[in-house]
């Protein structure tokens, strides 16, 4: 059903016949990465957050990015508490493994991480366990209707951007 409404938010772009479906699975970054054999930090992962109201917010960040408690709460002015997997199924309508900005169940704020921006393009995920579409990072802020770019993450390697850098310094 998720990958559904994802579909039907990227018709709107005219990108809903580009979302790349897999045999295998892309849940995690590194899966995701083996599928669709780019660097790990190429996947724009998807994480779930709730703000001092208790309202759910996303934030879509690199996948070699962890998140900076210190910055996080500067940015944001509440501790990084992420939604529990039913609370992400209920805000998002998307399984874990499949969270992306789009198609969403409610309307929540998006927000991006400047790890991200290292890149010409990025992976999100598309709603599902196996699926992904490769987005510029400018397509990947109006199509999410992204309210930001935010400097969040932490542990993300800045001359990282390709997989022949990658398999010099890493095991394929």
């Amino acid at each position: 059903m998720s990958l559904q409404s994802v579909k039907e938010h990227l018709k709107k772009f005219n990108r809903d016949q580009d979302i790349l479906e897999y045999e295998q699975s892309s849940a995690t970054v590194e899966q995701a990465a083996i599928a669709l054999n780019v660097i790990p930090a190429r996947i724009a992962k998807t994480l779930s957050f709730k703000d001092k109201e208790g309202n759910a917010f996303l934030v879509v960040a690199a996948g070699d990015a962890k998140i900076d408690n210190k910055k996080f709460k500067s940015t944001f002015g509440v501790k990084a508490k992420m939604l529990s997997s039913e609370e992400v199924e209920h805000f998002t309508g998307h399984v874990i493994g499949g969270v992306c900005p789009f198609g969403l169940a409610h309307d929540l704020d998006v927000y991006l991480d400047v790890s991200l921006k290292r890149f010409t393009t990025v992976f999100p995920a598309c709603g599902s366990i196996n699926s992904a579409i490769e987005l510029t990072c400018d397509e990947l802020f109006e199509f999410s209707n992204a309210k930001e770019w935010v400097d969040v993450g932490k542990d993300w390697n800045e001359t990282l951007t390709d997989i022949s850098k990658f398999a010099a310094t890493n095991e394929l």
